[in-house]
């Protein structure tokens, strides 16, 4: 019996353009494969997320992105409904979009950070937290979203507080000069190096969506121990949380350095964008899997993360 997904897209972040549109290559590739697709545009109204999903299809697969989305949340409707889905679990979730959490867990591990605080929006708008360079970071928000380097000679304020919208805390880290490189790891398993190159400062929203110039070197040009820290960095950070699935892992190469001291580790994405042209699918991609293998795997993984008697009843409903 052909098998049937939900596939979860939208939701209420400041990233459900990016859902939606990231969305569209995952159910083409899901068609493919031979599943019996069913759309979800998900709103922050939960009843009607319930409603959507009932009949329960066998498999969800969460192509939400954000808060709402890749933080917990309807990873614990879905083990309330007790459907099998796709990524990791709650516990997981919740962790790996809390960047500071997630960057405590890896220093604890050995894995190196770059130094930073919370503090709070008003002692970050009076410049108190640091010196410059550094940079200002949401606490928990994806696709750089709200993220500024503020050099020593920029007149920008470290942010706009007309329309910062994401909390009242806020986190400041050191800025580390340096190549920023990617690494997908696929069941705890790093896939490669991928080297990001942007036109601009960094790798934000325009750089990562609508930049021409924008280029993802996969395999990275860059010297094996430094490409071996980062991989093995990033399959520690991926089982250190406990997530599942497919997770991509960011990091920032400092060239003046050399081995594990080069590589700084900057967040875990536990819910990367997903088309052929995205790291957590180039990577399998360049490894031999393609993109419909890859949807398909995802699907063929999926399960709650709860008591095993929640999955049992899942798988059979």
């Amino acid at each position: 019996m052909t098998k049937t997904v939900a596939l979860l897209v939208g939701g209420w972040s400041a990233e459900r353009g990016v859902s939606l549109f990231k969305g569209e290559h995952v159910a083409k590739a899901l068609i493919e494969a031979g599943y019996d697709v069913k759309i979800v545009d998900v709103t922050s109204d939960i009843k009607k997320l319930v409603n959507d999903l009932t009949p329960k299809p066998n498999v969800v697969f969460n192509n939400l992105y954000g808060r709402g989305g890749e933080d917990g949340v309807i990873q614990g409707v879905l083990e309330a409904m007790k459907i099998p889905y796709t990524h990791s679990g709650v516990m997981a979730s919740a962790i790996g979009m809390d960047k500071p959490t997630a960057k405590r867990i890896a220093n604890s591990v050995g894995i190196k950070c770059a130094n930073g605080r919370v503090a709070s929006k008003e002692d970050v708008l009076a410049e108190n937290v640091m010196s410059r360079p550094y940079v200002v970071k949401p606490m928990n928000e994806g696709s750089s979203f709200g993220v500024r380097i503020i050099f020593d000679d920029d007149n920008q304020q470290p942010l706009d507080e007309e329309s910062w919208s994401f909390g009242d805390e806020v986190l400041v880290e050191e800025y580390v000069e340096g190549r920023e490189i990617h690494v997908a790891v696929l069941d705890g398993v790093a896939q490669e190096v991928t080297e990001i190159i942007v036109p601009g400062r960094f790798f934000d929203y325009d750089a990562k969506y609508d930049s021409q110039e924008t280029k993802l070197v996969t395999p990275a040009d860059i010297p094996q121990d430094v490409r071996n820290t980062a991989m093995n960095n990033a399959s520690k950070i991926f089982k250190e949380i406990g997530c599942e699935g497919v997770a991509r892992c960011d990091f920032i190469y400092d060239v003046s350095k050399t081995g594990k001291d080069a590589v700084y580790f900057l967040e875990i994405n536990t819910l990367p964008g997903l088309t052929d042209q995205s790291v957590a699918a180039l990577q399998p991609i360049h490894n031999g899997m393609s993109f419909v293998q890859l949807c398909s795997h995802l699907v063929e993984t999926a399960k709650c993360h709860g008591l095993i008697e929640n999955q049992k009843d899942a798988s059979q409903s």
